[in-house]
């Protein structure tokens, strides 16, 4: 089930700019019976992205009001929202764009993301490379085409899910996650300056970490620090954990911080 504005509807008008020029930006968030976790993390994150971005302001109260009424009947899924800087402008230039749409789905929650859960999954060392753009980082935009080509080849290799770096060689993140690894005590994630996507369950497990003994640094190294790594495990709002058992030939048996952080998430 789809709503633009608030009113249910299935169509986009093919002169909206994000059918031309990917211009907006989303978030993917959990039903989880009904509710919706963190839903104030995920508007906080569109509203950033909003101005980072350049958007008009759009409503997020009305966008709430959208999204919960998405959940409504209860249940679980996914509730995506997104945000189109409208139709308008010349060319690239969005001049006059002053009124961004909302939009809002309903959709099945993924059929894997139960086992991933209970068996972990396996990484891949991705071909596929992220352009670094320190004005685009973190933010989760319409421009999606890198991790197209990211799961195209994952689809051909088999595995569950990719270990992506960016163009100088550093780990960045996943297809569709964020990723972790742990060293004893201390935790590990990489530094989102230049690619990638801010998750929000990123950063609820980064606020979760100093209460559970462990800490925490940011950091850009490349795939090779990953091997001396105790456990690894990747997040996203649907997932929401999940332990990785391998990258390519590398096994990780151990799921310590996984097991603590589960019934957190």
């Amino acid at each position: 089930m789809y709503w633009i504005n608030g009113i249910p509807q299935a169509q986009l008008p093919l002169t909206d700019r994000t059918v031309h020029f990917g211009d907006g930006f989303f978030t993917t968030a959990r039903l989880l019976d009904g509710d919706i976790p963190l839903l104030t993390w995920h508007l906080e994150r569109l509203a950033q992205a909003g101005q980072r971005l350049l958007f008009a302001p759009f409503d997020v109260d009305a966008l709430r009001r959208e999204m919960l009424a998405a959940a409504h009947g209860g249940g679980d899924g996914v509730i995506k929202a997104l945000i189109s800087r409208g139709s308008g402008g010349r060319g690239y230039s969005f001049r006059g764009c002053d009124a961004p749409q909302r939009i809002v789905a309903r959709t099945p929650a993924p059929a894997q993301y139960p086992r991933w859960r209970q068996e972990g999954v396996r990484l891949s060392l991705s071909s596929v490379r992220l352009a670094r753009n320190s004005l685009l980082a973190g933010i989760k935009h319409n421009n999606r085409l890198e991790q197209v080509l990211v799961r195209a080849h994952l689809d051909r290799d088999g595995a569950d899910e990719a270990l992506v770096l960016d163009t100088e060689g550093v780990v960045v993140e996943c297809c569709s996650a964020n990723l972790f690894w742990r060293q004893g005590r201390e935790v590990f994630t990489p530094a989102l300056r230049y690619a990638g996507v801010a998750g929000v369950m990123r950063r609820h497990v980064m606020s979760l970490l100093p209460a559970l003994g462990y800490s925490l640094e940011e950091v850009s190294v490349g795939p090779d620090a990953l091997t001396t790594a105790d456990e690894v495990f990747i997040t996203n709002a649907l997932l929401p954990v999940v332990p990785v058992q391998a990258i390519d030939t590398r096994q990780y048996a151990d799921r310590t911080l996984y097991l603590q952080l589960s019934p957190l998430c």
